[in-house]
């Protein structure tokens, strides 16, 4: 795909998506890196209206290390995965305080050492806490990015490295965000819309 092409395509993602997200509800990096662990195949609807009461329960990495596992599961039941992702909570912020004194650490290699966090979750703490760039490729990511033709990779790592090499920096971090609203709304896995797509007369591939 020409730059040209790809350049249309972010501007028109840019203006029918806008250049930042809203941020999950939190005063501490701790409970954005918690918070975004939550999200992983739940909406982020449902992880917002949990988080306030989450908070108020367990103000700190200590306190969610040191409750009993029915109690931090009944903080997030309204979440898929709740007991898996209650878990995971619990033995993250034990690693988090005993491991790394109660900051959260700034490098992938570290931040997937942590429980419950992979890379996707890795990369998009590191994109919304820092600034720091990196592609996060999720289904929808995966999806539609070798629909348009940006990437032909048989997995998630091999379709990262695809879209680093073919979007400009500036646009890794929004990237994801904005094809999963586009993923959601438009280009479903069901059954694309192409009829209502604002990429319609770019996308070369129709998978």
């Amino acid at each position: 795909m020409t730059k040209e092409k790809t350049k249309k395509i972010l501007d028109t993602l840019d203006k029918e998506y806008g250049l930042k997200k809203e941020s999950f509800l939190h005063n501490e990096d701790w409970q954005l890196l918690i918070a975004i662990m939550l999200s992983a195949q739940s909406t982020d609807k449902q992880v917002d209206e949990t988080l306030p009461d989450l908070w108020e329960r367990f103000p700190s990495i200590e306190a969610v290390a040191q409750a009993p596992a029915e109690e931090v599961e009944n903080a997030i039941k309204s979440i898929g995965l709740y007991k898996v992702k209650a878990r995971n909570m619990k033995k993250c912020c034990e690693k988090l305080w005993k491991k790394y004194g109660k900051k959260v650490p700034v490098s992938i290699e570290e931040l997937v050492d942590l429980p419950g966090v992979g890379r996707k979750t890795a990369t998009l703490f590191l994109a919304d806490a820092y600034g720091i760039p990196g592609v996060t490729v999720d289904t929808h990511v995966f999806r539609i990015s070798r629909r348009i033709g940006w990437a032909e990779g048989k997995n998630p790592v091999q379709v990262e490295k695809e879209l680093m090499k073919a979007l400009p920096e500036e646009h890794w971090n929004r990237i994801n965000f904005q094809l999963i609203y586009h993923g959601r709304s438009i280009c479903t896995a069901r059954k694309a819309r192409c009829e209502d797509c604002v990429l319609e007369q770019w996308c070369g591939k129709r998978i």
